[in-house]
């Protein structure tokens, strides 16, 4: 996993040169300390979505570039077959499986995710625009700003994503839902 974070912080570092941001615009703008925010692009810090997102934004770029370094063949309509999704995993609460990675001008990033129990967000995330979950199987406790909400297998959640949010696995199975992030 260290590997892939220095990797992933050297990628974050060339595109923010390339497309000239400083150090200081992009830390202020993800409201991080100048010396917070270097730590990613030194891969000292794992990357959230909600911060690969934001910087994705930042830097008008797709977040699939920040990810994985490539500029995927895009096209009108994404067709992305069963076990073919560009897999993300994380360290911690979340494994994502990107279901749109080819799509161009996206207006949303939908996500096919799968939490562990035991596991849960340390810290609640944030990022521009609104969020829809649809919970596919097992239980999760989603904390949106102040407010938790238990979902169960067939419940949904649409909520403004700017609010600081986050998911704790209910019970002993994993939970899977599918995640739409609307820019």
């Amino acid at each position: 996993m260290q590997e892939q974070l220095i990797e992933m912080g050297m990628r974050l570092r060339e595109l923010r040169e390339v497309n000239g941001v400083t150090v200081k615009e992009i830390a202020e703008k993800l409201d991080k300390t100048e010396e917070e925010y270097l730590e990613y692009e030194d891969g000292k810090h794992d990357f959230s979505f909600s911060f690969m997102l934001n910087v994705a934004t930042i830097l008008n770029i797709d977040v699939i570039n920040l990810l994985s370094g490539q500029s995927p063949k895009l096209s009108d309509c994404a067709i992305v077959r069963k076990g073919q999704e560009f897999f993300i995993k994380k360290e911690g609460a979340y494994d994502y499986k990107h279901l749109a990675y080819t799509f161009k001008n996206k207006k949303s990033e939908p996500f096919f995710v799968t939490c562990m129990p035991g596991e849960e967000d340390k810290v609640l995330h944030f990022h521009e625009g609104q969020e829809f979950n649809f919970v596919l199987s097992g239980s999760m406790r989603l904390t949106v700003g102040n407010v938790s909400y238990d979902l169960n297998k067939g419940d949904s959640a649409y909520f403004n994503s700017k609010l600081p949010h986050g998911i704790k696995v209910l019970g002993d199975v994993p939970v899977k839902f599918l995640a739409v992030v609307m820019k």
